[in-house]
């Protein structure tokens, strides 16, 4: 198309401007959520190899009317940016949003869906000590934990937000490897698993489950022990 057919030079770059605008313009923005460690995820546009495209997140609580820059990501080349300090309020929806730019073009904003951390967010599996003693296993567990800190200092349990049961799996490897039973279900921080045979190899995963939500977390860590 050239300046013979009639188009003005300045018509010519405003075109080519607009479509770096939609091909910059981010896509999926989402939040993601472990334990409210709540961070916004989007993925570059259509001109993903434009090197030297830059990002502005800006964040907001669902019904206010001016939205907030987060300055760590003003600017960044990342595809995400942690939002956790800015939506502490977890039973608060937020939305989040991000444009990009490039050699000077500034995309629009793409918006994400609302989000509620308390609804969300994935809770995470127990942490998880396996002791065993004569023909049982004893399991101490703790609750997984938030980044928000208690006034001493410490992060504050998952079990502040949620009435929280645990569930604990026994795999017998004599039997099948594969095949895991439920042995326990409840709130228990100390968990005996008794009648268990010597010299065979069990191994013990556990579930952080919110009936309230209907929500399981994954299964912790296998860990595996032989009863003497």
């Amino acid at each position: 198309m050239g300046l013979q057919s009639g188009w003005h030079p300045v018509a010519i770059l405003v075109l080519e401007s607009r479509d770096l605008q939609e091909l910059i313009k981010p896509q999926k923005v989402e939040f993601h959520s472990l334990n409210f460690n709540n961070t916004l995820r989007w993925l570059p546009g259509r001109a993903s190899k434009a090197q030297d495209t830059v990002y502005y997140v800006q964040y907001k609580v669902y019904g206010q009317s001016t939205w907030q820059n987060k300055e760590d990501c003003w600017g960044i080349q990342n595809h995400f940016c942690d939002l956790t300090n800015e939506t502490s309020n977890v039973q608060e929806p937020y939305y989040g949003r991000v444009k990009a730019a490039s050699a000077g073009v500034y995309s629009d904003w793409n918006l994400s869906c609302r989000f509620t951390p308390w609804q969300e967010t994935m809770i995470g599996p127990p942490s998880v000590n396996v002791v065993h003693r004569n023909k049982s296993i004893i399991l101490k567990l703790q609750a997984p934990r938030s980044p928000y800190k208690r006034k001493r200092g410490s992060n504050i349990p998952m079990t502040n937000y949620y009435d929280m049961l645990y569930q604990v799996f026994i795999i017998n490897n004599l039997l099948d490897e594969k095949h895991s039973t439920l042995v326990y279900e409840g709130a228990d921080k100390v968990i005996t698993i008794k009648d268990l045979r010597p010299g065979v190899s069990y191994c013990i995963m556990v579930k952080t489950y919110v009936p309230m939500l209907d929500r399981s977390s994954a299964y912790s860590s296998r860990q595996c022990t032989v009863l003497l």
